[in-house]
Order: structure tokens, then C-alpha cells, then sequence
């Protein structure tokens, strides 16, 4: 069986599938990896490196694909790559079923066998596969020293012989991985830092950071849906919510947000009537970008400047920091791997509490239902 590692075509992308290190486990487990030449180049790993942990190194991307039998990818392949996989070849990646499902027909017409990343539960079992958490804890990360950079202040107080300097204040907007990484970043640069979700049971991990929890009435509606993921709610509780937003906004210096509902278009919890009550040199980062972004005056991939308030909206932050990411993200599908590997051979029992729900295609057919709806549809 043959694993292959392409170099992503994306040109913003300069994270890896799979490391050097995590080459060695799979060679290993008597699997075959074979690499093209420069994949892991802007990730801190060259050629050699992957020869060394007992891959082959091809510069015939062609050829790599030809004799795939599972191609592992950070992000979806583009249809021209697909369409030289042979028919049963597994794809491994962020393919991004529930929010582009369209671009999945390449991979049903070829009658390919695909893995979304996305959907692998998030259960105890499942932790160390979960790369959609790996690569949240980087963007988070990554977002708060975006912030600090641009705002026009110092995040911790100082006290000195020409007075005190106060401390920044951020707000961050959804306590997921993403923004609970955001907001232990922001409290270890020195910020008083708030913290917001829908979901109430939020509150305990944000207090546990040392931030305050802002709480909107719910009014009985529960936000939390399957595998601990926000829910969409009413347009009532929404309204209460930028309310809330909005009036804290106006005393805070940053905002970063990443509040996101899968499958659907990312809440709109900063208004522009609320971006206008900000203070000049404030910053919004808004990391929700993929999905269209929680700031009605986001620009997807843009930074810009409304009337002296920063509002930038990065759309792939984790490729920022290529050499963890990619670490990160190659245990993660090592693991994964490792769930279907049997004596050097893939064996995919859609049975398995963690390969079954990750699976979004099987063999050409789809296997979530809620892609065959969207498909459908």
C-alpha cells in the first residue's frame, strides 16, 4: 500500500500532510510513503529528511498519483489531481464537505474513497485525530499576536517612573479552540480579557483562563449541539447578543472573533453600528473569514481600515506557523492512519466509531447525510 504526499498547490498554503517524523511510524507499519520532491520544504523539511525516515522522493507528481493508493492532503486536491487517481484511492484531508459539498463531484465521479478531517468525531477516543483542534490552537495563537502587533498600545500594564501604563483590553467572541487559545494568549501578553459564546457551558473554561464571561439571556434555548459545537439560534437571542457586543466594544481595544456553526454561514455578531461605537486604533481579527465572517464589514483575505478601526480578516492563519502546524497535523492523521492500517494494508471498516463518521464518500457514493442532502438539494 502506498501513501503519497503531494506539495500543495494552493499558493498561500505551506503546511505538509505528513512529517518526516511521522513517515517513519507509518514506514513502520509496513506502509510504502512516497513524497514529491519540495512537499515539506516551507514546513522545515527537506528531501533528504523524508529518504532518511525511509519515504521515496519523486519529482513525477503525475506518476505519485497514478499509484496512490491513499493521498493525504492538508486541503482538498483540485479536480485535475483527482482525476488521475485510480478508482478505490483514498483521499485523506480538509476536503470541506458541509461547506462547498459541489466541489466533492471530481472525487464521486472518479469513485474515490474520502475522509474529511472535519468530520471526525470529537470524542475522548477521537482527541488525537482531531486536526480541526490542532490547527484552531494555532490560529488562535497566531490571531492575539496579530492583534498585539496592530494595536497601538501595550497588551500588559507597566508601572514606570513616567506613570502606569493600564492594560489592553480584548474581547474575544466564541470559546472554542480557537478562542480559548486567543484568549490564554491574550491574558499571558498581560490583557484584561472578556470572553463570549452562546453556549453557557463555555462560561467555566473561560473563567478557568482568568478571563470574564459575558452571559446574554438564552432564554431556555439550548446552543450546544452534537460533539459540543455551537448551534444555530433565534434571530431574538442574536439581537442580545451584538446588543451585548456592542455595547463592550465600545471600552475594548481588540476583538477577536470565530464563532462558527458547522455547515452554515458564520453568525454575525459585530454590526457596523457597533464597529462605529469603537475607539480609534482598535482591532477587530476576525477568523471566521471561510465562512463569510462575524463582522458584517469583514473582507475575506483582506485588512482594512473603517474610519481608524482595524478590521482584518486572514483566511488561513495556521499556514503563518508551517513547522507546527504540520506537525500537529501530521500525528493527527498518523493516528488516523493507524485505524486502517493492518499489516501494512488499509482496511477500512466503516463499523469503526471513529473511520465510519469521518467518511464522506465511499467507493463514489456519499455517506453523510447531511452531504447527501446538500447535494440534493
Amino acid at each position: 500500500m502506498q501513501i503519497t504526499v503531494l506539495k500543495e498547490t494552493d499558493p498561500q498554503e505551506s503546511r505538509v500532510a505528513l512529517i518526516p517524523e511521522s513517515v517513519k511510524k507509518l514506514v513502520g507499519l509496513k506502509a510504502a510513503v512516497a513524497v514529491e520532491s519540495c512537499a515539506g520544504r516551507d514546513s522545515g523539511a527537506a528531501d533528504a529528511d523524508y529518504e532518511a525516515a525511509g519515504a521515496t522522493v519523486s519529482n513525477d507528481r503525475n506518476a505519485l498519483l497514478a499509484s496512490a493508493d491513499v493521498l493525504v492532503a492538508v486541503n482538498r486536491p483540485p479536480a485535475e489531481d483527482v482525476a488521475k487517481l485510480k478508482k478505490g484511492a483514498v483521499v485523506i484531508g480538509f476536503i470541506r464537505p458541509l461547506d462547498e459539498p459541489e466541489m466533492l463531484r471530481p472525487m464521486l465521479a472518479q469513485g474515490v474513497t474520502a475522509f474529511s478531517i472535519e468530520l471526525i468525531p470529537r470524542s475522548t477516543r477521537a482527541q488525537a485525530m482531531d486536526a480541526l483542534s490542532s490547527m484552531a490552537t494555532i490560529v488562535g495563537y497566531k490571531a492575539v499576536l496579530l492583534a498585539a502587533d496592530r494595536v497601538p498600545r501595550m497588551f500588559p500594564m507597566l508601572t514606570t517612573a513616567a506613570g502606569t501604563v493600564p492594560p489592553a483590553k480584548v474581547l474575544v467572541l466564541g470559546a472554542g479552540v480557537a478562542g480559548l487559545q486567543a484568549i490564554a494568549t491574550a491574558r499571558r501578553l498581560g490583557a484584561v480579557v472578556e470572553g463570549f459564546d452562546v453556549r453557557a457551558a463555555a462560561g467555566e473554561a473561560v473563567r478557568s483562563l482568568g478571563a470574564k464571561f459575558l452571559e446574554v439571556d438564552m432564554g431556555g434555548i439550548q446552543a450546544e449541539g452534537a460533539g459540543g459545537y455551537a448551534r444555530e439560534v433565534t434571530e431574538e437571542v442574536m439581537n442580545r447578543s451584538r446588543d451585548l457586543i456592542a455595547r463592550q466594544a465600545r471600552q475594548t481595544d481588540c476583538i477577536i472573533t470565530s464563532a462558527a456553526v458547522p455547515g452554515r454561514r458564520a453568525p454575525i455578531l459585530i454590526t457596523e453600528e457597533a464597529v462605529a461605537g469603537m475607539k480609534r486604533g482598535s482591532v477587530i481579527v476576525d477568523l471566521a473569514g471561510t465562512t463569510g465572517g462575524n463582522c458584517s464589514l469583514s473582507q475575506p483575505g483582506e485588512t482594512i481600515d473603517v474610519n481608524g478601526v482595524t478590521i482584518m480578516c486572514p483566511l488561513n492563519l495556521a499556514a503563518k506557523i508551517p513547522v507546527h502546524a504540520s506537525a500537529l497535523y501530521s500525528r493527527n492523521l498518523t493516528t488516523f492512519l493507524g485505524e486502517m492500517i493492518k499489516d501494512g494494508e488499509l482496511n477500512v471498516d466503516l463499523n469503526n466509531d471513529v473511520v465510519g463518521p469521518a467518511c464522506a464518500i465511499h467507493a463514489g457514493e456519499v455517506k453523510e447525510p447531511r452531504i447527501q442532502a446538500a447535494l440534493k438539494s
